[in-house]
């Protein structure tokens, strides 16, 4: 079971935001127990407008099932985690698909993400990612290299390794691969801090724009009631 935390929800703003792009499809997913969780996580975390990135259980602290969610366009702050858990517990104590007691910990896809959804491996074009493959290419499992694009359902990767006679670019099928993760650079840490300072002053602008419309209401001048028989 997991542990009773109880979080207060944000507004519901957030259902309504980008509700097509909530509901991409994952081309990679996680096998075993870990989908069992997701099965049951998935329909809750989207429910709510976020997507679920990807399900992780490991030995830390007991068991710990880690659950990754994101907004559509791929940030999630501390109440959108606190929400999703909220949210999430009470079903996952229902459905009970871990035989153990485990302790449920949401969070952001942090800065070197998984990649999951074609448009994950769009988003980061031109970021360096290292790539697992579950059915091998020109007889590899492992790639890294540079994300070019997508073709179809598969990711371009212009590879930084090559021998002679291998060749610089290839395409891998994304529903192939085992794993996609971004490698943490200089250049990845400095996008996603122009982000976040995005997102900060979008919230921001918010703000101001609600106070300016209460400001507005509290203002507006009321009309007079009308008396009966006039």
């Amino acid at each position: 079971m997991a542990g009773s935390e109880t979080f207060e929800a944000p507004a519901v703003l957030v259902a309504a935001q980008n509700a097509d792009a909530a509901h991409e499809p994952r081309l990679i997913v996680e096998p075993g127990l870990a989908a069992r969780v997701a099965a049951v996580a998935e329909p809750v975390i989207e429910s709510l407008g976020y997507r679920l990135v990807r399900v992780k259980i490991s030995a830390a602290d007991g068991c710990t099932v880690q659950v990754m969610a994101e907004r559509a366009d791929g940030t999630m702050t501390v109440e959108d985690c606190e929400a999703v858990s909220r949210a999430l517990s009470p079903v996952l104590d229902v459905a009970d698909p871990v035989d153990r007691a485990y302790r449920l910990e949401i969070s952001s896809p942090g800065i070197d993400r998984p990649l999951v959804r074609k448009s994950d491996f769009e988003r980061y074009t031109g970021h360096l990612a290292r790539i697992e493959m579950a059915v091998p290419v020109a007889g590899r499992k492992r790639f890294r290299g540079l994300l070019a694009g997508t073709e179809g359902q598969s990711a371009r990767i212009q590879r930084d390794e090559v021998s002679k006679d291998e060749e610089a670019e290839v395409l891998l099928p994304i529903e192939d691969m085992s794993e996609a993760k971004l490698v943490l650079t200089d250049e990845l840490v400095a996008e996603a801090l122009r982000r976040e300072k995005a997102a900060k002053r979008e919230a921001r602008a918010a703000r101001r724009e609600e106070r300016r419309e209460e400001r507005q209401s509290r203002h507006r001048p009321q009309r007079p009631a009308v008396k009966g028989g006039e």
